[in-house]
């Protein structure tokens, strides 16, 4: 169990610059490309986004109803488009470490309900779902907009608001691929004796995967706020999340220049 939680954690470490990481490739293709390029690239940051994805996850994990999934993604999905659209047409933004580091949380918050956390170790009842999962909507969404608006967006309004709404039909778009294909693996596991046996354990593991999430971004928050604290450069520390970040805003900052 310990290599399994030592490989979890090496492969989060590991990928963690491409989580939300827009390569140089993308941003010239967003100058150089059209709308399309807006839902490809929402599109591929969805299937790509493993926080917002485990926490889409937890969600589902034991809704077996049609109806209770369409409900609850569609709360998600108003949550998030509304922050997506809104923060980023009005240039509203935050540390983008920090607003990830909610969204970690959101992961351990919904495996621990799932685990029945509140009745079982608060003694206390759960909050009503359906407004955690929006509540919870509206903060992935900022962590979309935070990576959205590092994006040449145009000048115009109406550009700007076209190109949002692109990139939200992209990450619409992404959205349901992974549902359905998660849905697919959970329906095929719910028909064997494992599941009972294992969805606690699973919800663990999403937990532990959450709070992993969640001291990345706290630990890519600090060394990024305090790089002469931690006595650190880009060339003599390992952190793929930091050169990924960094590369990203320098290859901006140079195609604004150019533009």
């Amino acid at each position: 169990m310990n290599k399994i939680f030592l490989i979890i954690s090496l492969f989060i470490v590991a990928t963690s610059g491409y989580a939300h990481g827009i390569s140089s490739a993308d941003m010239q293709a967003m100058i150089e490309g059209g709308n399309f390029q807006y839902i490809w690239l929402g599109a591929s940051h969805m299937l790509t986004g493993y926080d917002h994805l485990l926490f889409l996850f937890g969600v589902i994990f034991f809704l077996t109803s049609f109806n209770d999934i369409v409900k609850f993604v569609t709360i998600f999905t108003i949550g998030h488009s509304i922050t997506l659209i809104f923060a980023t047409f009005m240039g509203i933004t935050a540390n983008y470490w920090l607003v990830d580091a909610v969204i970690a949380i959101s992961v351990v918050y919904k495996a621990f309900d799932n685990n029945k956390g509140f009745q079982n170790y608060l003694e206390m009842k759960a909050p009503p779902l359906l407004w955690m999962v929006l509540i919870f909507g509206l903060i992935h969404g900022f962590g979309l907009s935070t990576r959205l608006q590092k994006l040449p967006l145009g000048e115009q309004n109406s550009d700007m608001l076209l190109r949002i709404l692109s990139f939200n039909l992209g990450v619409e778009i992404g959205q349901i691929l992974a549902l359905a294909m998660m849905l697919v693996l959970l329906n095929i596991w719910r028909k064997t004796k494992s599941f009972g046996r294992l969805s606690k354990v699973a919800n663990h593991a999403l937990m532990f995967a959450g709070f992993m999430l969640l001291l990345m971004q706290l630990h890519g928050y600090l060394h990024n706020a305090n790089q002469e604290e931690f006595g650190f450069n880009a060339d003599e520390h390992f952190h793929i999340h930091q050169d990924m970040q960094g590369t990203n805003n320098q290859s901006l900052k140079s195609e604004h220049d150019k533009l």
